[in-house]
C-alpha cells in the first residue's frame, strides 16, 4: 500500500485517492458542486449581497455566518479517507470561545475538543506568526493545519461559536483524500485543558487518562506568569505504561522542552517544531503572556496503553531556592491512538476560557 504520508520523497508516487475540499462554497464536498450558491441557499448573506449583481459562481457564499450560541457542521462525510490540510480565519478576539469537535467513525466522544485559536497555536486574542511543520498561521490570521487525520467510516467536524458575537464571519476550508487508509493507521486526538492560578505546588496537568496504544506528537502552552522574575525552571513529565510516581520521560526546564535555552533570552523564534513569543508585556515581569509549541515530528513518544503528561511551573526566590508558582497557564495536546477515545474532562466554560 502507498504510504499514508505524503513528503516530496514520495511526491511521485501514484496514489488510489480522490482529492474533496470542503468550503462553506461546497459543504459537502461533493464532485462537481462547488461555488453554486445562490440568494436561498447561501452560508453568508453579506456575501450574497456583494454578489448580488453578478449572481452564481461569484463568490456567494465564502463563510459561514456563525450567530452567538451555534452549532454548526464542519464536515459530515463517509470515508475511508485522509484530512490532508485545514484552513480557518476569523476575528482573533474570540479564538477562545470558538470550539472546534472531531468525531471518528461514528464514535460520540470527540477525539478533538479545543477553542479554535489555541489548535492553531496562536492565543491571548492577538496574532501569533507560527512557521512549524504541522501548524502555519500567517498574516492576518491566517490559520493551517496540516496533520493527517486518517479515518475509516466516518469524520464529524463541528463547530461552536460560544462567544456573544452574533453573525461571525467564519471562513474555512478543509482538504481530504477519498482513499484506503492502512490498518495500522491511528487516528489524531487533541485537547484543551486551562489553570488559573495554578494551585500551589502543583504541577500543571497537560494529559492525563489516556488509554489505547499511540504516540504522543505535540504540545503547545499559552502561559501568564504572575510573579516577577524567570518563570520556566519546571520539567516536563511524561508518565508511560504504568508509571505512577515517577515519570520514564523527565525534562530539565521550561524552555529546554520548548527547544530554547537560558531563559528564552535571545527572544521569540518559530521553527519547524519549536517555537516561542512574548505575546503582550516582557518575559520576567508580571503580567507577561507567552506562547510555546514543541512537535514531536521526529521524535514521537510511544506507548502502549496509557499517558500523562505534566509541566511544573517553577521560578526563584530569595537564597537561590526555586518558588513554585501559581502562573495563568493553558496548553493542547496532539497525539494518536487506537480508538475508542477515553472521555475528556469537562471542556472549562466560557467564562473559565476567557482571556482577561
Amino acid at each position: 500500500m502507498t504510504p499514508l504520508a505524503i513528503d516530496l520523497a514520495n511526491l511521485c508516487l501514484r496514489r488510489d485517492a480522490e482529492s474533496r475540499s470542503i468550503s462553506a462554497e461546497n459543504p459537502r464536498g461533493e464532485r462537481g458542486a462547488g461555488g453554486q450558491a445562490t440568494a436561498a441557499n447561501t452560508l453568508s448573506p453579506r456575501a450574497w449581497q456583494s454578489a448580488r449583481d453578478l449572481g452564481p459562481g461569484w463568490k456567494c457564499s465564502p463563510c459561514v455566518e456563525l450567530q452567538a450560541g451555534q452549532h454548526f457542521t464542519l464536515m459530515d462525510v463517509a470515508g475511508p479517507g485522509v484530512i490532508r490540510h485545514i484552513w480557518m480565519a476569523f476575528d482573533p478576539k474570540v479564538r477562545r470561545q470558538v470550539i472546534l469537535r472531531f468525531h471518528w467513525d461514528g464514535a460520540e466522544q470527540p477525539a478533538i475538543e479545543c477553542p479554535a485559536g489555541d489548535f492553531f497555536c496562536t492565543s491571548w486574542n492577538a496574532d501569533q506568526a507560527i512557521t512549524a511543520t504541522p501548524v502555519n498561521v500567517n498574516s492576518k490570521g491566517g490559520m493551517n493545519c496540516f496533520f493527517p487525520m486518517p479515518f475509516r467510516q466516518h469524520a464529524r467536524i463541528t463547530v461552536h461559536n460560544d462567544s456573544t458575537e452574533s453573525a461571525l464571519l467564519f471562513f474555512y476550508t478543509i482538504n481530504y483524500t477519498l482513499e484506503p487508509v492502512p490498518e495500522e493507521a491511528l487516528y489524531f486526538h487533541a485537547q484543551f485543558r486551562r489553570t488559573r492560578p495554578l494551585p500551589e505546588q502543583q504541577d500543571y496537568v497537560i494529559l492525563d487518562g489516556v488509554r489505547g496504544h499511540g504516540h504522543y506528537v505535540g504540545t503547545f502552552m499559552a502561559w501568564q506568569q504572575n510573579n516577577a522574575g524567570w518563570w520556566g525552571e519546571g520539567e516536563i513529565k511524561m508518565f508511560l505504561d504504568g508509571d505512577r510516581a515517577w515519570p520514564t520521560i523527565c525534562g530539565t526546564g521550561t524552555e529546554d522542552y520548548f527547544g530554547g535555552a537560558w531563559c528564552f533570552r535571545e527572544g521569540n523564534y518559530s521553527a519547524p517544531c519549536f517555537g516561542f513569543q512574548t505575546v503582550t508585556g516582557k518575559s520576567g515581569e508580571p503580567g507577561a503572556r507567552m506562547t510555546m509549541y514543541r512537535f514531536h515530528v521526529h521524535d514521537p513518544v510511544f506507548f502502549r496503553h496509557e499517558l500523562r503528561v505534566t509541566m511544573q511551573a517553577l521560578g526563584w526566590r530569595e537564597g537561590a531556592r526555586y518558588l513554585p508558582l501559581q502562573d495563568d497557564i493553558a496548553s493542547v495536546a496532539y497525539w494518536y491512538q487506537t480508538l475508542p477515545t477515553a472521555p475528556f474532562p469537562v471542556l472549562p466554560d466560557r467564562d473559565r476560557r476567557e482571556i482577561i
